[in-house]
């Protein structure tokens, strides 16, 4: 009996074992595309990934988490000058990324020049490659194959714009024009400049995720067609979604308005 034992775990820990490998095997084969304005301009291996750009360890804030992590990183500006060319800078407005959940954020150029951005492909604390989001009912998500952090324990600044720019499940990274990427998502011309402010804000926190006339993230729905939300939902509630939304409906993966945001 204790023999049929042993082999039953020899043959449990083989199977654990296989099965880790196996998750190894796809994070590292999986393939990130790299566009230029709609045009394909290369598709690397994560494990290809070392061969031009240096990986190193980087301690955040992990503000998805409210805590700090450590994870293994490549430099974004670098991997950017590797598969772009060093004119990506002035040959875009706009990094688009493209997540496995349908998240597509859109971060300008301006801030990966002005700050320091990574992406992170493996925790380096011995931990798993995944995280708690605190911001989303505490929903357990993997982060690979890449995962976009900024070094916001350098530039305090950055702590302010918690998780907004921070994007995990990234499959594809391409540059852009914003006005070419969404012509039908802009104010029309001559609207007000509440409204102008509010496109800014929308913008910046909601486009990753909704879509408005068919244009956006494609994680959460369509806010403008057919029908507006401000058509059909009273304000009050609509505040009051925007705020809470899990104090209006009950299991909803749409998160709370972050804490830092004005």
């Amino acid at each position: 009996m204790k023999n049929f034992w042993y082999c039953g775990l020899i043959i449990a820990v083989i199977g654990v074992m296989t099965g880790l490998s196996g998750l190894v095997f796809a994070q590292h084969s999986a393939v990130i595309e790299f566009k230029n304005k709609g045009e394909m301009v290369r598709t690397l291996r994560l494990d290809e990934l070392d061969k031009i750009v240096t990986a190193s360890s980087l301690k955040v804030f992990e503000a998805h988490e409210k805590r700090a992590r450590i994870y293994q990183v490549y430099p974004a500006r670098q991997l950017f000058d590797q598969v772009f060319g060093k004119g990506w800078r002035a040959a875009a407005e706009e990094v688009v990324f493209l997540c496995q959940d349908g998240y597509q954020p859109s971060i300008p150029v301006a801030k990966f020049v002005a700050y320091d951005a990574y992406f992170a492909f493996a925790s380096a604390d011995d931990l798993p490659f995944t995280l708690t989001n605190v911001l989303q009912n505490n929903e357990m998500v993997k982060l690979g194959p890449l995962y976009l952090v900024w070094d916001n324990l350098k530039a305090a600044e950055l702590r302010e714009h918690g998780a907004v720019d921070m994007p995990y499940q990234v499959v594809g990274i391409e540059l852009a024009s914003f006005a070419d990427r969404f012509p039908h998502l802009s104010p029309p011309v001559g609207a007000s400049q509440e409204v102008q402010q509010g496109f800014v804000h929308f913008r910046k926190h909601c486009i990753a995720c909704h879509t408005i006339n068919g244009q956006g993230g494609g994680k959460a729905p369509e806010l403008n067609y057919p029908v507006s939300v401000t058509e059909y939902l009273q304000p009050e509630y609509l505040k009051r979604w925007i705020d809470d939304p899990a104090g209006i409906r009950y299991n909803t993966t749409m998160p709370a308005l972050a804490a830092e945001t004005p």
